[in-house]
């Protein structure tokens, strides 16, 4: 399942609405826990955008697919593979500085 536009703003707002009804130690806690779930699921969904991507492509090569439907699942496929790159690229960013950071 690819993260389109409306189900990242969807779950955006669900965590928004999350964060202001718990109490500040609780939201501490639930981060520490579901960080890893959550990075785990972020890389299942690309990766499985990205084998969709790649099935459209041969059934298009095959001549069993609709082109829209391919050019479809190629932007998506490209646009978590972006997503996942550029979070990859702020985490090494903040690991550099804080490396960075005199003792």
């Amino acid at each position: 399942m690819s993260m389109d536009a409306i189900r990242a703003a969807q779950a955006y707002a669900q965590a928004a609405r999350t964060a202001a009804a718990a109490p500040a130690d609780a939201i501490g806690d639930a981060a520490k826990t579901n960080f890893g779930e959550m990075v785990k699921s972020a890389i299942a969904d690309t990766a499985s955008s990205l084998q969709a991507g790649e099935g459209a492509a041969l059934q298009v090569a095959n001549g069993e697919a609709n082109l829209v439907d391919v050019v479809t699942a190629i932007s998506a496929a490209e646009a978590s593979l972006e997503t996942a790159l550029a979070v990859r690229n702020r985490v090494i960013e903040a690991y550099q500085e804080i490396m960075r950071m005199p003792i």
